[in-house]
């Protein structure tokens, strides 16, 4: 299960619930981009979300 780098998002667990109340499980998943960044001033590819990318968290290489 991949991990977002800068935020630390990941995989949710929860139910579904249906009009009948019936449940089952279900996962929400963070969209996450390989995508290459700075870090410690080299260069290096690691799994971003792309709420991250957007907001301004992190910039490409």
């Amino acid at each position: 299960m991949a991990k977002d780098f800068v935020t630390g998002r990941k995989t949710t667990f929860g139910k579904k619930r249906s009009h009948a109340l019936n449940q089952t499980n279900r996962s929400w998943k963070p969209n996450l981009q390989k995508v290459r960044i700075l870090v410690d001033g080299k260069p290096k590819k690691v799994w971003v979300s792309t709420r991250a990318l957007k907001s301004g968290k992190v910039t490409r290489v």
